[in-house]
């Protein structure tokens, strides 16, 4: 008998919470205006200024190349040279009386970003093993 009330008082708590759930009709709500003209004033005479007027415009960025170039005695030198694109690099080289023989793109940065700058480029030697007639 106590569980039959138990199970009823519980069915009767669950009737109420539904139907008050879904048959509640909320009342009238004021419906706030959001579409409200910003507060913004944009002051357009920055553009007369002199600050805005002497700006300079962002250089293009420049690539590293490497090239091989023959100087006017016949002399074979390589290098590195920064340029914007490979036609200025070709230009810059011929400009002070080289000739080009290549000019190669080269990738600028390291291959592992996550690497600490303080760990060594190149892996120490293994130890020399210690040989079989020194161990005999």
């Amino acid at each position: 008998m106590f569980f039959v009330g138990i199970t009823l008082l519980f069915l009767l708590f669950i009737l109420v919470v539904f139907f008050g759930t879904f048959f509640y009709k909320p009342g009238n709500v004021q419906q706030a205006l959001t579409f409200n003209k910003p507060k913004v004033n944009i002051d357009m005479s920055i553009f007369d200024s002199d600050q805005f007027k002497n700006l300079q415009p962002i250089p293009e960025m420049e690539l590293q190349y490497a090239y091989t170039v023959a100087t006017k005695n016949g002399k074979q030198k390589t290098g590195f040279i920064s340029a914007t694109s490979s036609d200025e690099a070709t230009k810059m080289l011929e400009g002070v009386g080289l000739t080009v023989y290549s000019l190669k793109e080269v990738q600028v940065g390291r291959d592992d970003p996550f690497s600490p700058y303080s760990s060594a480029l190149i892996s120490p030697s293994p130890s020399p093993s210690p040989s079989k007639a020194a161990t005999k």
